[in-house]
This record gives structure tokens, sequence and C-alpha cells, in this order.
């Protein structure tokens, strides 16, 4: 089990990072804005293997919380593109 949680973390943590350098370098706002996304769902998984392991369910709160902060971040960051492009 302790191998199995080692492995978990280092793929979360590869995957954190590439999506940080894609927030930091990504030349678009789209973008920053799918690797905020990438970030909010590698935290929804961390969370939610933290659950599993530890068999407990104090995180789900939480987890809905960032669910809705991602969907509702996306939302916000598509209609400020779709104005940008078409101006009226």
């Amino acid at each position: 089990m302790t191998a199995l949680v080692f492995v978990i973390l280092v793929v979360f943590a590869v995957a954190a990072v590439l999506a940080l350098i894609r927030l930091v370098i990504g030349p678009s706002i789209l973008d920053r804005a799918v690797a905020a996304d990438v970030l909010l769902t590698e935290v929804l998984c961390i969370l939610g293997a933290d659950m599993v392991i530890n068999h407990h369910t104090r995180s789900l709160p939480a987890m809905l919380i960032i669910a809705a902060v991602g969907v509702f971040g996306s939302i916000a960051v598509a209609r400020f593109v779709a104005r940008k492009e078409n101006p009226r």
C-alpha cells in the first residue's frame, strides 16, 4: 500500500508541475484557464485519493466547493474571451 501511495503522489506531483508550467508560460488566456482547470481537477483527485486511502468522507464539502469554483471560473473565462473576440 505504501508503494502505491508513493506512485500516486509522484504522478500527481508531475502532473501539477506540468500544469503550473503551462499556467505560467501559456501564451493565451485559454491555455492558462485550461491549466487552472487541470490544477483544480488534480486537487479534487488528490482529495479523493486521500478519502479512499484513509477511509473517510471529511473532504467531500471541500471537493464540492472546489468543483463549483472550477465550473464558475471556466464560465467566467469563456464569457470574457467571447466578449473580447466579439465586441459590440
